[in-house]
């Protein structure tokens, strides 16, 4: 007898609480603050939803979820001075000149 099994439990964003409430701990992107559901899926189809225990953040540049108490702060704000004057890359950090489209450091798109 052979059984087949296509399914599992995978994270969704239920509600945004707050847009851009730290960075990412991988990719340095914006991340939001979010109540999260989890979802137990049989064929690719929905079958049971169950709420998350506590707000986690969440990055929709590579979609990882992840403690608030591990989220980086978030990025300063930008001013007219600070935008002419520094550029940083998002994936390594790194100072780059303004009119540059890729980092030279890392080879990401600015």
């Amino acid at each position: 007898m052979f059984f087949f099994f296509a399914g599992g439990v995978e994270q969704q964003v239920r509600q945004v609480l707050k847009y851009g409430a730290g960075r990412c701990i991988a990719c340095r992107s914006p991340a939001d603050l979010v109540e999260y559901e989890k979802v137990l899926k049989l064929f690719f189809v929905p079958v049971w939803r169950w709420r998350g225990k506590e707000p986690v953040m969440h990055c929709n540049n590579c979609n990882l979820f992840f403690p608030r108490s591990y989220s980086l702060p978030p990025p300063p704000p930008l001013t007219a001075d600070s935008v002419s004057a520094v550029l940083r890359c998002r994936s390594c950090d790194q100072a780059v000149e303004p009119d540059f489209r890729f980092c030279p450091f890392c080879g990401s798109a600015l």
